[in-house]
């Protein structure tokens, strides 16, 4: 069963005109998944993002999971959907319809990094329809620079780089002996804690260290569309700039969007212009 749980207007700027839209759809079960490799190491980030670059309206803020495995496969994911997924097998089909408004999920992308062996894969849902790319590792120039500072208790140095299209500076600890780091952002000698583009729109920040955990690296069994990165920007353009003709067209879903006195909004799903953009910039 699909539930489309939140049809209402995300966020909006001032003066009343809207900046995004937002489809939320309701899981009411948990997808079939594959084990990659054991678990090993785990790393929660919080995660800042502006919404709204234009207005400086509204701005989201979530905490994502960096695991690292012994075999050196890592995947990094929205820890509240890992949670929902452990939780949704323990409650009835009422119970989760009950609690709908803490059983929204978090951000649908799914980074994996030396997998396959030398590749980075990128999944993500869109609607209702999972996407899947791979790529090459990215080599990443970083520039180390000499300010240091504590996070977590681990002494970071500084490094800064461009890439894909945002500049990047990040503090790295060589406590932690591993060239990885927050999203596809890696290739440093140690951790990467901390790491904000030039422009403050995205940040990451490392809350949270466990040397040893036993959650396996997982990915979801589902029919994916295989794509490029390209081609997945795209789609992803497609979709957010009108989510609800999206789904009424690719997913067959059938959508009704009111205004605050429950009248009928027709300009809903007219076409309209970001104001933000990817933490990619580099996709058109």
């Amino acid at each position: 069963m699909i539930v489309i749980a939140l049809l209402n207007l995300a966020c909006a700027a001032r003066a009343g005109k809207i900046v995004r839209r937002q489809l939320n759809i309701l899981q009411t079960s948990v997808l079939e998944s594959k084990t990659l490799a054991r678990g090993g190491m785990e790393f929660v980030y919080d995660y800042h993002f502006n919404a709204d670059t234009i207005y400086n309206s509204s701005a989201d803020d979530e905490q994502m999971l960096l695991q690292i495995s012994p075999e050196g496969i890592s995947k990094f994911s929205s820890l509240r959907n890992a949670r929902i997924d452990s939780i949704i097998p323990t409650m009835s089909n009422e119970q989760i319809l009950q609690n709908a408004d803490k059983l929204l999920n978090g951000p649908m992308m799914n980074i994996f990094k030396n997998y396959p062996a030398g590749k980075l894969t990128h999944t993500e849902k869109i609607a209702q329809d999972w996407f899947r790319y791979e790529e090459e590792m990215p080599v990443i120039e970083w520039e180390l620079g000499d300010s240091v500072k504590t996070v977590l208790g681990y002494e970071c140095r500084e490094a800064n780089a461009r890439f894909r299209g945002r500049d990047w500076h990040v503090f790295y600890t060589e406590e932690i002996p591993v060239m990885e780091g927050p999203w596809k952002l890696c290739g440093l000698p140690g951790l990467i804690m901390s790491a904000t583009d030039r422009k403050g729109d995205y940040r990451f920040e490392c809350v949270g260290v466990k040397q040893s955990a036993t959650r396996p690296v997982c990915i979801y069994d589902v029919p994916y569309n295989k794509t490029d990165r390209k081609k997945f920007y795209d789609t992803l353009h497609r979709y957010d700039t009108n989510p609800y003709g999206y789904a009424e067209t690719v997913c067959g879903v059938k959508i009704t969007v009111t205004d605050s006195a429950g009248n009928p909004d027709p300009t809903a799903f007219d076409p309209m212009e970001l104001n933000y953009d990817y933490l990619e910039r580099d996709w058109r």
